[in-house]
């Protein structure tokens, strides 16, 4: 049996987003640039995509810029606050994706003052410290904080940060990676100055994104060359996979009420069959508070010895089933997840820590065939 559960990681294309890219691989090839018919029409297609994203966040189409996904976005929007807004402060947490915390190593490296809010062992973030660091001096400051860890869930307190950064007159960036697509957010409502999105986390292509800007927000482009995507990001639009991220933002958002409550009863199933099978098992972060983590996922700290971490691993993917030890984007590295770093307990560091993560296409039937892997697992493979 094989069984994904590496959703966090990247999700399948839904099947009506693979009939709108393979339509449009064949019949609006033109470059939208182009001023005859064929351009004219991938033109238009690329407008209505923005249009209709914009919309599901209440912002206006000029302000979605369109990327090739959340580590460019991330990039462009840091780097560009610094450089073109003056930022000299930015204010974030350490247990945020490393497209933002290398690029504030970077950015560090240029003079940047970087500060960093500590967080518990839920993964909640200090918002009276927050609200310090904003009022510590008059430089010109910039938050980025995540709006969904990705490794642990913890979701983030938008519209408070929001409020603290408005108050304080500091700039706001958020990740949403994550939440796009799996949660409402009204740009109207919520003054963020800038988001970052990916189409691959809910259902859509690889290789596509967007950036939120705010309108009159004073960037400068951030790749030369023609005029693309309001002068900010030159290059030829990649039109099937922005065609495509639309489509799967449409259908996300229609049916997140139902989706939302179906997966989030395979994560409750999940979480109830772990227990009864590692009673003394730790639930990462606080990812077991349904309502101050994400739906989508579930990380937990199996009561396995150290010596047979590493058996784990290999016992799951030799039964088919996919999931990760972290965030995917440091598989194969050497190096411990640097979120887990901060929270999880010393005493249980030495024990491995895997993340599930779900989608609609999951089913319950796969959940019990991961937990009798792991009961299998238990009872064969750990020492006392």
């Amino acid at each position: 049996m094989q069984v994904y559960l590496d959703n966090a990681a990247t999700t399948p294309l839904r099947p009506e987003v693979i009939e709108v890219m393979h339509e449009a691989l064949q019949q609006t090839f033109g470059n939208p640039s182009s001023t005859h018919g064929f351009g004219r029409t991938a033109r238009t297609q690329i407008e209505t995509a923005r249009k209709s994203i914009a919309a599901h966040f209440n912002a206006q189409p000029q302000e979605i810029i369109f990327t090739s996904g959340g580590t460019e976005s991330d990039n462009m929007l840091l780097r560009c606050a610094v450089e073109d807004l003056g930022v000299q402060t930015i204010i974030s947490s350490k247990i945020e994706h490393h497209a933002i915390t290398h690029t504030l190593d970077f950015l560090a490296t240029k003079g940047c003052n970087i500060i960093y809010i500590p967080v518990d062992q839920n993964g909640q973030l200090d918002y009276d410290m927050l609200d310090k660091a904003l009022a510590s001096d008059n430089s010109k400051k910039l938050v980025t904080l995540m709006h969904i860890n990705n490794e642990i869930g913890t979701i983030l307190d938008l519209a408070r940060v929001a409020e603290s950064c408005q108050k304080h007159h500091a700039l706001f960036h958020s990740d949403a990676v994550q939440g796009v697509g799996h949660y409402d957010i009204d740009l109207s409502e919520i003054k963020i100055d800038f988001l970052s999105a990916a189409a691959h986390k809910f259902h859509g292509p690889k290789g596509v994104g967007f950036s939120f800007v705010r309108k009159n927000s004073g960037l400068n482009p951030f790749i030369l060359g023609g005029g693309q995507e309001r002068g900010l990001r030159a290059g030829t639009e990649s039109v099937h996979n922005i065609m495509g991220m639309a489509k799967a933002l449409e259908l996300s958002y229609a049916n997140l009420a139902t989706e939302k409550e179906y997966i989030l009863s395979l994560k409750q199933h999940l979480i109830q069959g772990l227990k009864s099978i590692f009673p003394s098992l730790h639930l990462n972060g606080c990812c077991g508070d349904l309502s101050q983590s994400t739906y989508t996922l579930v990380n937990v700290c199996l009561p396995v010895p150290a010596e047979k971490a590493g058996l784990l691993d290999f016992h799951l993917d030799l039964k088919g089933i996919a999931c990760s030890k972290g965030s995917a984007c440091q598989a194969g590295s050497n190096i411990g997840s640097h979120v887990l770093e901060e929270v999880v307990p010393k005493e249980l560091k030495s024990h491995p820590s895997i993340r599930f993560s779900f989608s609609r296409f999951n089913t319950k039937e796969e959940i019990n065939y991961l937990l009798e892997v792991l009961a299998e697992f238990s009872t064969t493979s750990i020492a006392s």
